[in-house]
């Protein structure tokens, strides 16, 4: 499966603590393998089309959606904003 990224993450990502950086690399290899993994508490965002949120930390949300040959990861932040923002 291949990543795709949108502008906005690429922004959002660069802005994000180091701890937090190397939070999210290990998530996104488990996301790779199984996007369903329990660990990754991902479901689907009420109200969109086909995004689904992943927790990264207690406090961190990844937004993101399936592409024919992928996934595009969309956003990444806060809890509530990155949830108004899929």
């Amino acid at each position: 499966m291949k990543i795709y990224y949108s502008q906005l993450f690429k922004e959002k990502v660069s802005k994000l603590p180091p701890d937090v950086k190397k939070i999210l690399k290990k998530k996104l290899e488990l996301l790779l393998q199984n996007p369903y993994h329990p660990s990754l508490r991902t479901k689907k965002i009420q109200g969109t089309k086909d995004i689904f949120e992943t927790t990264i930390t207690m406090g961190i949300r990844l937004t993101w959606q399936y592409k024919e040959d992928g996934i595009i990861l969309r956003n990444i932040g806060e809890h509530d904003k990155t949830l108004k923002n899929p």
